[in-house]
């Protein structure tokens, strides 16, 4: 399970930094929001993979080993509410770009060496 996830993560990451340096705006945003899907899925595996885990702590002779962190999916949960405003902010960013200069390059130029 470990291995899956950290691969996941690396193609993630090179996916998303790929496209944070294509020349569009759109894929820009696209490649930013690959990169924040990964950075949560990294956060979320510090807390350790426990499939049938107890989230929460209760009364056990067994100890706290046994438990899932829930801080790190709290994290995650905050993050993936500030990376939907950001993101839904970079949008209105580039349509008000793309009205005003008719084109959606990064570099506002017409996309021509």
């Amino acid at each position: 399970m470990e291995l899956v996830l950290a691969i996941a993560i690396g193609v993630l990451v090179a996916s998303g930094t790929w496209l944070l340096l294509r020349p569009r705006t759109f894929q820009v945003i696209i490649g930013l929001t690959l990169v924040s899907y990964a950075v949560n899925l990294f956060i979320f595996s510090i807390g350790g993979l426990r499939t049938g885990a107890d989230p929460v702590l209760r009364k056990a002779a067994d100890g706290i080993a046994q438990y899932a962190d829930p801080l790190p999916q709290a994290l995650v949960l905050t993050a993936i509410v500030i990376g939907f405003a950001t993101t839904a902010l970079f949008l209105v960013v580039l349509l008000t770009s793309r009205g005003l200069n008719g084109n959606d390059h990064v570099d506002g130029g017409d996309g021509t060496p």
